[in-house]
């Protein structure tokens, strides 16, 4: 998510993000604006299919939330039904910071708060970042580097906009958000310090090759992102702030804001046409900060 961008630049975009949501006109303009490629999976509005009961080959696969929530959080209502992502053979932690399922959300904050990848590399691909903002952990950067090379190959120019953010970094950022809009309107913008998905390496913003759009509701129309949404998944990424999810993610829209789970989970993902990784791992919706 763009959280370490300008404020002077986040502030407009998401300011004349709101007013779509607010004004029916506007969701009419913003809906035009949302990319619809042939090869996607259905569009994150639309109703979710019910995700079909694990097969009798992993039915003995744990669980993938038997770990205790975070403290404070409420086990969410139907978690004696298995998640779809409970069907997969291979199972990992939601609250390892070096696991690639780790949720990270408002409910779901980094332990430790200050978590820093042991990992950190600098992906062979187009970055428009730089300092710690050009890095990823290792996996993540691998599978960057051969999901911007298809992309290329179609004649996609991606650029890796904003990638790592420290704990140090995130402080920051959210503090110079709160300065200028105060707390409440900063928590609509950017992660508070420990809450980040950046913070884990997992995570990085997308930006087109010609620059247009950046970290702006109308980047859902440029080229990098109408590939990503259709093709990402094929290599272990989904969209992580999906249209008309925030009340579930806690965000508005962000067609930049990719995150890496296994070309395994990813792929189901799009399969089952499940849009966020609350519903995904049975977590529950995270609309806000306890």
């Amino acid at each position: 998510m763009c959280h370490n961008c300008a404020v002077s630049a986040v502030t407009a975009s998401r300011r004349s993000f709101a007013r779509f949501l607010a004004v029916g006109a506007g969701l009419t303009v913003l809906t035009a604006c949302t990319p619809v490629a042939p090869e996607a999976a259905p569009p994150s509005s639309a109703p979710l299919p019910a995700a079909p009961a694990p097969s009798p080959t992993v039915s003995t696969a744990p669980a993938a939330v038997p770990e205790a929530a975070p403290a404070g959080e409420t086990p969410p209502a139907a978690a004696a039904t298995p998640s779809p992502s409970a069907a997969l053979p291979r199972q990992f932690s939601l609250t390892d910071p070096a696991s690639p399922w780790v949720v990270v959300n408002k409910h779901r904050p980094l332990a430790p708060a200050d978590y820093a990848p042991a990992d950190l590399v600098s992906p062979a691909v187009g970055i428009s970042a730089s300092g710690e903002s050009a890095l990823l952990n290792s996996t993540t950067a691998a599978a960057a580097e051969a999901m911007f090379a298809a992309a290329s190959r179609d004649g996609v120019v991606m650029v890796l906009a904003s990638g790592y953010r420290s704990y140090a970094t995130q402080v920051s950022t959210y503090n110079g958000y709160v300065a200028a809009r105060g707390q409440a309107d900063a928590d609509t913008a950017s992660a508070r310090p420990g809450y980040s998905e950046h913070q884990t390496g997992w995570s990085f913003d997308i930006a087109d090759g010609g620059g247009a759009c950046a970290f702006q509701p109308c980047f859902a129309e440029q080229p990098a992102a109408v590939w990503a949404k259709a093709n990402a998944h094929r290599f272990g990424f989904v969209v992580r702030y999906p249209w008309m999810f925030h009340e579930t993610t806690g965000y508005y829209y962000e067609p930049w804001h990719l995150r890496y789970i296994g070309v395994e989970a990813a792929t189901d993902m799009s399969a089952r046409g499940v849009a966020t990784l609350e519903e995904y791992f049975g977590v529950g919706a995270a609309p806000g900060y306890h």
